[in-house]
């Protein structure tokens, strides 16, 4: 028997959603993947750290070959989410510096945005995750729970976990902000104006530099700066502590 296809409305605009795979190591996985993101209807793929597809990835993205075909691939996370207004980062690990957030958390964030607000959904490697310096690129960090000590979640699990959650919620009605936030890369200049001014200042020395830096990316992460927010920052940190 062929079960009926969810015809949710799609309040959420999953064409904005891109996902990111940070040096994975698995061709099938990615094939996975991409059978994932069909399964939930999303379409936008990109990859770090390949030089391209093998043919282990197409054999198990049964039906989703069109979205390996459309695959784009960067030689580093930076410039793969340089473009995107809102980066959202999966992780097994509790940190330090950074506010972790459930999945379901993370997708009522997600609803708080205008629906032309471009997002990227960020998985790092099957072994290793994702690094602080790689969080660092996220203006927020989600985990998904799991039952005791397990093993963290396969990688394809962890995309069709978040995605079906986002997917689940495309029916309901978002409260959108005034403006979605600037593209990843110019919040990301505005964060390292801070940082020069605050080791120009003293406030940031060998011993506490990694640690600062992580804070700062996380808390300024989480504000999603706007336009109207660099122009203020901006004017604070090159204006008015200068004048002291």
């Amino acid at each position: 028997m062929k079960l009926p296809y969810l015809m949710a409305e799609d309040r959420l605009n999953r064409a904005r959603f891109t996902v990111i795979l940070v040096n994975p190591e698995n061709q099938e996985n990615i094939g996975l993947v991409a059978r994932a993101m069909k399964n939930t209807g999303f379409s936008r793929l990109r990859l770090t750290g390949l030089t391209g597809l093998q043919p282990e990835a197409f054999r198990t993205a049964v039906h989703s070959a069109d979205i390996l075909k459309k695959a784009t691939v960067f030689p580093t996370l930076n410039e793969a989410v340089s473009d995107l207004n809102l980066v959202v980062a999966s992780t097994v690990r509790q940190r330090k510096a950074f506010r972790i957030l459930t999945i379901d958390e993370i997708v009522e964030k997600i609803k708080t945005f205008p629906v032309e607000t471009q997002i990227g959904l960020v998985f790092g490697n099957e072994r290793t995750g994702l690094s602080d310096r790689e969080l660092r690129r996220a203006n927020f960090v989600y985990f998904i729970p799991q039952a005791g000590r397990q093993p963290s979640y396969n990688l394809a699990a962890a995309v069709l976990l978040s995605l079906y959650a986002i997917f689940r919620a495309s029916g309901s009605r978002p409260v959108p902000q005034t403006a979605p936030p600037l593209p990843r890369k110019e919040q990301e200049d505005c964060i390292k104006l801070i940082l020069k001014k605050l080791e120009i200042r003293g406030f940031m020395h060998d011993t506490n530099r990694e640690h600062v830096t992580d804070l700062l990316y996380d808390l300024f992460g989480r504000l999603t700066l706007s336009e109207r927010d660099r122009r203020f920052l901006t004017a604070v940190f090159n204006k008015g502590l200068d004048r002291e």
